[in-house]
């Protein structure tokens, strides 16, 4: 198979791919990742992919079975917990920390962001919407001027992503999108407490609004669809960073076809 222009070689340029693909919501929780369909799709060998792979293990994103391969992984309700009550911590901590409102470029960033998301939810982009939404929290950080709590929280929120995919969400995105302006809003006026406050809610909001596990989804059908050719950077991003994130990819693998229903032939014991 050829390989998707603009495509690197590297594991990390794989594996933020895939964590983008979380993100955005395309690759499901329990979502089967085949070592050779990803070499085919990325143009490399198996063991760049299984290296990938395996760091995304070490990061919570990914999980192996000796016998079937590398799966998504599916929270449990108690990782849940742990990653929304992590996230808060984290989130509303570097907010507090701020001495003043970010900058006039910061801000700039964010409200380019808030209004990117505003435009994916009115065009009804569920993926671009999903990714905006979560990546706002990783813009955020990066704008309170700490990139290593960007990308912990990252990890953190493509977690949560599969989580409220699993747990089968009920927040609306507008209710989102509208909870990032107001905490903008109240980083441009330089009322930190107000700022961490609404960070607080935000996230316990989200948390509130999970629900029932869902039911197993069909994740191989979906996986060559995932991880698509990359999207235009998002207006909040800064030139300098790449952009990781995949569309759809290529038509939807063919479902598997369906194990025999019929009894199997027994030996005669006859002569």
């Amino acid at each position: 198979m050829a390989q998707p222009e603009g495509i690197r070689h590297s594991p990390d340029e794989i594996a933020a791919r895939i964590v983008d693909a979380i993100l955005a919501g395309r690759l499901l929780p329990g979502q089967r990742l085949g070592e050779q369909s990803l070499a085919d799709l990325f143009g490399v060998s198996r063991t760049l992919v299984r290296e990938a792979l395996a760091r995304l293990s070490a990061r919570g994103m990914v999980e192996v079975n000796s016998r079937r391969g590398w799966f998504v992984v599916q929270p449990s309700a108690e990782e849940a917990r742990e990653a929304f009550e992590a996230r808060i911590a984290i989130e509303t901590g570097l907010v507090q920390n701020l001495v003043g409102p970010p900058s006039r470029a910061s801000i700039t960033r964010l409200k380019r962001h808030v209004k990117a998301e505003r435009e994916a939810i009115r065009a009804g982009d569920a993926g671009q919407r999903s990714y905006l939404l979560g990546d706002f929290h990783v813009c955020l950080a990066e704008c309170a001027g700490n990139a290593l709590l960007a990308e912990i929280l990252r990890d953190l929120t493509a977690r949560t992503t599969l989580i409220a995919t699993l747990f089968q969400s009920t927040h609306d995105a507008s209710r989102s999108c509208d909870d990032h302006a107001r905490i903008v809003q109240a980083l441009e006026a330089g009322d930190i407490p107000l700022a961490t406050r609404l960070v607080r809610e935000h996230i316990a909001v989200v948390v509130q609004h999970l629900g029932s596990p869902s039911p197993a989804h069909d994740a191989l059908a979906q996986l060559r669809s995932a991880l698509a050719s990359p999207r235009p950077a998002a207006p909040s991003e800064p030139a300098s960073r790449p952009r990781r994130l995949f569309t759809e990819l290529v038509a939807p693998a063919a479902a598997r076809p369906q194990a025999s229903t019929r009894a199997p032939r027994r030996r005669s014991l006859e002569k």
